[in-house]
């Protein structure tokens, strides 16, 4: 099956008009993945999206820690400081990956059934969000109450 051909030039203008250069390791991609992977770049990465961009840079710290990218960890943590992201939010975010990884990497070593995980989880939540409600009620209704 033929591919269309890639519009080099035109990829290329419009990571320039973006970063003021075309990345080495951009030129280096293979001419049938260019286009996809600056459409992804563009429209999810840097597109307007559901989620503000700050918080997609501090999911990629988070994945490249837990990849062990130290090429994505220095892109995204200077993308999250771009974005408005303090020290702090880049260090919880490494500290949740790494709590993240520790319990899953002790959850699949021993093999913990997964529906009882799956049913445990949800009780879990259940039961903190009546909680929650419980803590509600009374703090709703000393608000009510006149001064």
């Amino acid at each position: 099956m033929a591919t269309k051909p890639v519009a080099k030039s035109a990829v290329y203008a419009e990571i320039e008009q973006a970063f003021g250069r075309v990345p080495g390791w951009i030129r280096q991609l293979p001419d049938q993945a260019l286009e996809s992977m600056w459409g992804s770049m563009r429209d999810f990465y840097f597109g307007e999206t559901k989620l503000p961009h700050k918080v997609k840079e501090l999911i990629g710290i988070a994945v490249s820690g837990a990849t062990r990218c130290k090429y994505c960890a220095l892109f995204h943590t200077e993308g999250a400081r771009m974005a408005g992201a303090t020290e702090e939010e880049i260090a919880e975010a490494a500290a949740m990956a790494g709590m993240s990884m520790n319990a899953s990497t002790f959850i699949n070593a021993m093999q913990i059934d997964y529906d009882e995980f799956a049913k445990e989880t949800r009780e879990i939540i259940a039961y903190v969000k009546a909680q929650e409600a419980k803590q509600a009620k009374p703090e709703a209704a000393k608000a009510a109450r006149p001064h």
